[in-house]
């Protein structure tokens, strides 16, 4: 490891930024990264740490560089346990995002503030009573995302002139497919705005490690619907990619104005007891 990335990576980061697909990187200041590591759950990927708006930052894409991991295999507890054994206390995450309300729009930002769990089989939890462990622990989650964040970001993206909403609800579905017209009908009828394959259980486990979380979701379909215009807006990877490729500034320069906005030593309330969460982050299962 070089002498930079020692520095990064001494435990003084203030912030974690999780990339979604298509956001695989930030211009950070003395960029450096830092190798994959082995940690209780698995493989930690390679993080880059550095700096953004004077803060000291560490990123990582969800699905790796150049998209590799499908949503279903995506190590969440390696991934976020890797990120706040860094030190940062607060979460920005992105998502690209189906939209199924009517007046979302592809390329509108979204402040998800509550979750819909669809998937399965997917490990969502650190605190799983293994012996020596940490026990089993009953998260609190009525709130998946932090209130104060999501305000801060809504100012600063209203400052910027973005089209953005200030909560919405996400279903998260298994993936990698994308929703069947029945689903997508179902889905609306449970009061879902947004539809998303990995927004859980990354959320619950980053509430667990004691994380202020932000979601900032970028709508880039209709989901099965053709949109209300002469161009098909419905999901395809395709569409996807597209969309997002043509937000990388705006998204990157929001995650910027954001992070610089957030005042210094920001923090959550406990959700679990502070020696149970120290002991996960210290490497026990």
């Amino acid at each position: 490891m070089s002498g930079a990335a020692e520095r990064l990576a001494d435990g003084a980061n203030e912030f974690a930024v999780i990339g979604g697909s298509g956001f695989e990187g930030l211009d950070l200041d003395g960029r450096a990264v830092l190798p994959r590591r082995e940690s209780p759950w698995g493989t930690v990927p390679e993080i880059a740490v550095g700096e953004l708006a004077g803060r000291r930052v560490a990123f990582a894409p969800r699905h790796g560089v150049g998209h590799r991991v499908p949503p279903h295999r995506v190590n969440a507890r390696a991934l976020l346990w890797g990120l706040r054994t860094l030190g940062p206390r607060v979460l920005l995450s992105t998502n690209a995002v189906g939209g199924l309300d009517a007046g979302l729009r592809p390329g509108d930002f979204v402040l998800t503030d509550q979750l819909i769990d669809r998937t399965h089989g997917r490990a969502d939890t650190y605190f799983d009573g293994e012996p020596g462990g940490a026990g089993v622990q009953h998260l609190p989650f009525a709130d998946p995302y932090d209130r104060g964040l999501r305000r801060i970001a809504h100012e600063v993206l209203q400052k910027a002139d973005e089209r953005v909403h200030p909560s919405g609800t996400s279903v998260v579905i298994q993936g990698p497919r994308f929703a069947t017209a029945a689903e997508a009908r179902w889905h609306r009828a449970m009061g879902a705005h947004l539809v998303n394959m990995t927004q859980l259980p990354e959320a619950a486990l980053a509430a667990e490690l004691g994380f202020a979380h932000l979601n900032i979701a970028i709508v880039t379909d209709t989901d099965t619907e053709h949109g209300d215009t002469d161009t098909d807006t419905s999901a395809t990877a395709e569409r996807v990619f597209a969309v997002m490729a043509g937000a990388q500034s705006r998204l990157s320069a929001a995650v910027t104005a954001i992070i610089a906005a957030i005042p210094t030593g920001y923090a959550p309330a406990p959700r679990l007891a502070p020696e149970a969460v120290e002991l996960l982050i210290g490497g026990q299962g």
